[in-house]
């Protein structure tokens, strides 16, 4: 296979009705780093929403077990991609995520927004950042793989295309990023987590590039310092200099799941879907997810 040959097959399908095979090779074969990297900035984006942030901050989740909540996080999320979201390990997964989320009192909102972050994140990312630009198809695929997320999750007025969930991202942005001191603590967290995958004396240099590739309304929303040019360059030129190594490399032969990221530590002997995340008692705010078995319905 040639570097180009798994592009070619993922334009042969059709994004409305293949958008889990497509969105699967795309995530899994052909950028499972960047993916897993686009992510992480996804989730992090939504702490400058004070509302979300401050949420985060009180059920010290990503304060006080943040290892946990990333681990939890990305592992659920995977087990709809490598299942699909009708097999019992997706439906399971998205029965988790919903009993977590109707815990508390989140707006619709705000989990739209989060919802939009996981589509258009990754679009900026890679075309920043990965060997090549996401094609027009898998764009599309994207979309109608997170509006059925959306749809299980019982999220109203989820976008139907990619414009709409960029639109949506980021007219949300310019209303409602702010200042939160529990927001910054999440952030802070955050990027403690993520310097400790690495030895003890590089925490120092991976803080300071993961400030380097935020962009100037994160920034401010946090009340971090602006990273200087020097900084700047150097993080987002290094990033620039693996993709342009990536392009030259073979095809991935096999797919690469979230699961086997050496950034998943909580689980070294193994897990059941069905036991990730937290079990809080059901709050009087909360999302309520519907009974209902409907295909496209909420799962509960």
């Amino acid at each position: 296979m040639k570097r180009f040959d798994r592009l070619k097959e993922i334009q042969r399908l059709d994004p409305e009705r293949d958008f889990l095979e497509i969105y699967r090779l795309t995530a899994t074969y052909e950028f499972p780093w960047d993916i897993t990297r686009a992510l992480e900035l996804a989730l992090y984006r939504t702490y400058a929403v004070p509302s979300i942030g401050r949420l985060l901050a009180e059920t010290a989740e990503l304060t006080g077990r943040s290892q946990k909540r990333y681990d939890d996080t990305a592992l659920l999320l995977d087990a709809v991609v490598e299942h699909g979201f009708d097999s019992d390990q997706g439906r399971t997964a998205i029965r988790r995520i919903n009993q977590m989320h109707r815990s508390y009192d989140i707006s619709n909102d705000d989990m739209r927004y989060v919802l939009c972050t996981f589509v258009v994140v990754p679009k900026r990312w890679i075309d920043t950042y990965g060997w090549r630009r996401l094609s027009d198809h898998e764009l599309q695929a994207f979309a109608v793989y997170y509006r059925t997320l959306g749809d299980r999750m019982g999220i109203k007025g989820v976008p139907r295309t990619f414009e709409e969930f960029e639109s949506t991202l980021d007219a949300y942005e310019d209303e409602h990023f702010g200042w939160d001191e529990g927001a910054r603590k999440v952030s802070d967290a955050t990027l403690a987590l993520m310097a400790s995958w690495y030895p003890g004396p590089l925490a120092p240099v991976l803080r300071k590039a993961s400030l380097a590739l935020l962009d100037d309304a994160l920034l401010r929303a946090f009340r971090y310092e602006r990273p200087g040019p020097v900084a700047r360059g150097l993080t987002r030129g290094a990033l620039r200099l693996r993709a342009r190594a990536v392009r030259l490399l073979p095809p991935r032969s096999t797919a690469h799941y979230a699961r086997q990221n050496p950034e998943i530590k909580g689980y070294p002997d193994g897990y059941e879907i069905g036991g990730l995340g937290t079990f809080p008692t059901p709050g009087t705010g909360g999302c309520p997810v519907p009974h209902d078995r409907r295909p496209g319905a909420p799962v509960e």
